[in-house]
């Protein structure tokens, strides 16, 4: 005969709720789309002063050497091919998300791993100041009344983006969505208009008179160039670091908007570089280069204003990145017990918000230390992402060659090739930013690799001491007589009754004491007690320092000592609202800490709430 399983009827129930439930989480969630203006922007603004930072970097070589421009973009093209290659791999390898420090934490070891960490935190929270102050500035610029005025707008902006954060990350996605592709608009439109004019329509900024060489073209020339444009590949990571904030399913999803970033991002570089060599775009006055081809394009109309307006709000919500992959890299730092437990508690919306406020507040700090200046940030900018690059392909160089799967050896050669080239740009940068202010990384990634090895090594002591995941001895019933429950009292009112009364439900001799701070109180308590008569007696404690606290941790202290048993109950008032605690005596607080720290009784509390 065959067998018959039987359902429950409730587990039907059971399993619609959970279905329901993880729907509700996942439309809070990022889309393909969503997940491309949430957590692309920074990459994707910095074709503001990517291409940029080239040619600055070219023309001390004179005027002419800005036509490497266009193969300096390449060679920084290419390596972004590589470098989305890589994520789309590390997304499927580790679609929990970390990037760099999950590749490492798996392939790398222990140190490996906290360097990434590390690298990354900087780049996170130095992503956030820069975006904010380069937005602020571009701002100031088209206003010029807001000069003097760029901490203030900085942290405006900053305050904002945190609330949007804290509410959900696919309600900053939406908010994002529409600046996000009016940008991809008007500079497309920028590339193909000012390519389709033989002649740029307007030339803005002051000519600053012939490019006096003052270096020879040469190899460490490109290598600066090439270093200092790879600024704009700062945000390629953050996608692979934020894979759990996007809808199920997760990993195609993210591969998918890895994909259109390394596209968008790779056509407007190369663009602007054609253009750049085109109409031969050198510095001039206070005005961007991409100021200039803007107005090469489309003239000094509106749409010109209408570019530069939507490039400076996009540098203020580029920082939006930072917010959608640190409070998730945070969170597995958490997990791994390397910083503090709260940063891996997630609402229901699901956010990290310790992870949103402690980058708010870093980026707040920084902004204050360097008043909001962007040239002040810009030498430490990029050269913490490098680390984390060339970490994550090593990493992935080392997976390939354990797992030996299908296709192992290009997939290791592309990695291997991918992190050579990274090694070298951030140890060019670093050496030509040195005396600039790039000498502090030296100082900040080895304080946070060593904070996070202290963490994990306190986290791991206490789980040895409090033998964590082991099965501890039976415990040994102690006999009814020897456990004692002590009542401290002051007065007699409802809490002492309520007090009483709760002790009276637990097992053992109850005894209610008080000190003899004030003898005409204790003495007219005495008689109250005497009369109210609650079958509980009351032992009244001599107290010659009038001392509340070191008198019964002193009694505390002799009955534990001979082995006993002690349960001490505190009640207090619950008030209605937060201010009232202040009109209320702090003892109860003073006494739990003080019992906790300096005896071995256990503490409980009531609560006597205020209606």
């Amino acid at each position: 005969m065959g067998t018959t399983t039987r359902t429950h009827p409730a587990e039907p129930r059971i399993a619609d709720r959970r279905i329901r439930r993880i729907q509700r989480g996942d439309k809070f969630r990022l889309t393909a789309v969503g997940g491309l203006a949430a957590l692309s922007l920074d990459a994707l603004s910095s074709v503001a002063y990517g291409p940029e930072a080239i040619v600055l970097v070219l023309v001390a070589a004179g005027a002419a050497a800005v036509s490497w421009t266009l193969p300096v973009s390449c060679a920084i093209a290419t390596l972004l091919l590589v470098l989305v290659i890589s994520y789309r791999q590390v997304i499927a390898v580790h679609p929990d998300g970390g990037g760099a420090y999950a590749v490492a934490k798996k392939h790398l070891g222990r140190w490996a791993a906290l360097l990434a960490a590390a690298s990354l935190v900087v780049d996170y929270v130095l992503t956030v100041a820069v975006s904010l102050a380069a937005g602020a500035a571009s701002l100031a610029s088209a206003f010029p009344s807001l000069a003097g005025q760029l901490l203030p707008m900085t942290l405006i902006g900053l305050a904002v983006l945190t609330v949007i954060n804290l509410i959900g990350v696919s309600e900053s996605a939406k908010a994002l969505m529409s600046p996000t592709i009016v940008f991809l608009v008007l500079i497309a439109g920028v590339i193909v208009v000012g390519l389709l004019r033989p002649a740029p329509v307007a030339v803005i900024g002051v000519d600053r008179g012939p490019i006096v060489p003052v270096e020879a073209i040469g190899i460490v020339l490109l290598l600066k160039a090439f270093a200092s444009g790879c600024s704009s590949l700062t945000g390629v990571e953050a996608i692979a670091n934020a894979v759990p904030s996007f809808r199920t399913p997760a990993v195609r999803r993210a591969q998918h908007t890895e994909v259109a970033l390394g596209v968008l991002l790779g056509t407007l570089l190369l663009g602007l570089a054609v253009l750049i060599q085109r109409h031969h775009v050198v510095p001039r006055g206070d005005v961007t280069i991409l100021a200039q081809m803007s107005a090469a394009a489309f003239g000094t109309g509106w749409l010109f204003y209408l570019t530069n307006l939507t490039v400076t709000a996009v540098l203020l919500l580029a920082a939006n990145t930072s917010f959608g992959g640190l409070p998730i890299l945070l969170a597995l730092l958490a997990k791994d017990r390397r910083v503090p437990s709260l940063f891996a508690l997630r609402s229901e919306r699901p956010v990290f918000r310790y992870g949103v406020t402690a980058l708010a507040a870093l980026a707040a700090l920084v902004l204050m230390l360097v008043g909001a200046e962007t040239h002040r940030l810009l030498p430490v900018f990029a050269i913490g992402v490098f680390i984390g690059f060339t970490i994550s392909q090593t990493g992935l160089v080392l997976h390939w060659l354990r797992a030996r799967g299908q296709g192992w050896v290009p997939r290791m050669l592309l990695n291997g090739f991918g992190a050579v080239l990274t090694a070298i740009a951030g140890v060019v940068l670093l050496a030509e930013k040195f005396t600039e202010g790039a000498w502090l990384l030296l100082i900040i990634v080895p304080a946070l690799v060593l904070t996070f090895a202290r963490i994990e090594n306190y986290y791991r002591d206490v789980a040895r001491h409090q033998r964590l995941g082991q099965i501890p001895p039976r415990p040994e019933p102690m006999p009814e007589t020897t456990e004692l429950v002590v009542v401290p009292v002051v007065a007699l009112s409802e809490v002492t009754y309520r007090a009483l009364q709760a002790a009276l439900r637990m097992r053992g001799e109850i005894v209610a004491v008080a000190a003899e701070i004030d003898p005409t109180s204790v003495k007219h308590l005495s008689a109250l007690w005497k009369e109210w008569d609650p079958g509980v007696p009351l032992i009244v404690l001599p107290c010659p320092h009038r001392s509340l606290v070191a008198t019964l941790v002193g009694y505390i202290r002799k009955q534990t000592a001979s082995g006993r048993g002690v349960t001490v109950l505190l009640a207090h008032v619950e008030t209605c609202h937060w201010w009232h605690r202040l009109l209320h005596n702090p003892r109860g607080p003073v006494l739990t800490a003080a019992l906790r720290a300096r005896t071995d009784a256990v503490v409980a509390t009531l609560a006597v709430r205020l209606d």
